[in-house]
């Protein structure tokens, strides 16, 4: 399922050996000297009992410990523990639905109940939870308690942020353990793009462009794996059509961006076609992953025959010089993914630039 995806996320997270080892005296390395400090975190691990990933929860520590050598600030130290726990607690609500595909609905928090725009929202929650998805919103109300009156408080996120106005949890998540209230607006931002398969943005205030052009930079720059990024306005609305008009007038009309960045989202005007998209690009890819300088791109089945030389001379462009697109079995590294060793994979030598062409191929992929 698409929820068991590595590509979610920050694909191109640095390596490890990439990780800045600035050091705070011989006592605190990220680097085990098998000094004091590291004997007394092993026996803090041993103590708290089954620890996952060890040697990961070990930085964390030595991170925290530093920060407290290093920082005089109380306020810089209250931030990186409230983001920590936010972080930690919101990987706690999501980790039992990783397998069930879920989708970020965007929108204004005053469209009212009678609008037709509200009423549009509710029929999308409906036809994503009658599909078996489950629907992420700001949790609080207008399109965000449309999206999931449609789909119901058993297929509903909330991840709503504290404000001296305007938000508090819409009705349908009162006493959800799916609802959860941020101090910070970076940590809540994590959450929607993070944990979804696809976004749907309905027209909105700074908010929702603001989460617009998030998501857009994630993708086009490659720090989130593409997923399907639905802009849906009413019939006949001109939201998203003339905010479209604008980027590429004063955008692509600078050389700001590239024609193919307009690729990364569809406009459409009907909750159907919206949903019709998600499926489209699930069709037959499944996720993607870097394994060093490749990209690996797993599929839930391949025609027979593969025209993997159609594609590699039709995708050229997005190819290192020299580089090559094929079918392949798992590669050695990706063993850490037992349950998608199955699933067949192209390996291609991308090089990391025109990610609009990367959903092209996709597509392509999914209409073989």
């Amino acid at each position: 399922m698409q929820g068991d995806r590595q590509g979610k996320g920050a694909v191109n997270q640095m390596d490890d050996n990439e990780n800045p080892r600035d050091e705070c005296g011989p006592l605190l390395s990220f680097d085990r000297t098998g000094g004091p400090v590291d004997r007394a975190i092993d026996e803090l691990l041993a103590l708290a009992g089954d620890v996952q990933h060890p040697e990961i929860v070990r930085e964390m520590i030595v991170a925290a410990l530093k920060a407290g050598v290093e920082g005089e600030s109380r306020a810089d130290l209250k931030l990186m523990n409230m983001s920590l726990k936010e972080m930690r607690y919101t990987t706690k609500v999501f980790a039992p639905y990783r397998s069930v595909r879920k989708v970020t609905v965007f929108g204004s928090a005053r469209n009212r109940a009678e609008e037709p725009i509200y009423r549009m929202a509710r029929r999308l929650g409906e036809l994503l939870a009658r599909e078996g998805s489950m629907v992420i919103t700001g949790g609080g109300p207008g399109i965000m308690q449309a999206a999931h009156e449609g789909a119901g408080p058993d297929h509903a996120f909330g991840v709503n942020i504290r404000l001296p106005f305007e938000q508090k949890p819409n009705p349908v998540l009162e006493g959800l353990p799916r609802s959860i209230n941020y101090k910070y607006f970076f940590n809540r931002k994590v959450a929607f793009v993070k944990e979804a398969d696809a976004v749907i943005l309905f027209p909105g205030g700074f908010g929702t462009l603001d989460e617009a052009m998030e998501i857009l930079t994630l993708v086009q720059t490659g720090k989130r794996a593409p997923l399907p990024i639905v802009l849906l306005d009413v019939p006949g609305g001109t939201y998203w059509a003339r905010w479209e008009a604008l980027m590429r007038e004063e955008l692509l009309g600078r050389g700001a961006v590239s024609p193919s960045d307009f690729v990364l989202f569809r406009r459409t005007e009907s909750p159907e076609a919206a949903v019709e998209r998600i499926d489209r690009f699930y069709r037959r890819y499944h996720s993607l992953r870097y394994v060093g300088p490749r990209l690996v791109i797993r599929m839930t089945d391949v025609p027979d025959p593969f025209p993997a030389d159609v594609l590699r001379a039709e995708f050229s462009d997005i190819l290192v010089p020299g580089g090559g697109l094929a079918l392949s079995d798992p590669l050695p590294v990706e063993r850490d993914e037992p349950d998608l060793l199955s699933l067949p994979r192209l390996v291609m030598d991308f090089d990391r630039q025109e990610f609009g062409r990367l959903v092209e191929l996709i597509d392509r992929i999914n209409d073989l």
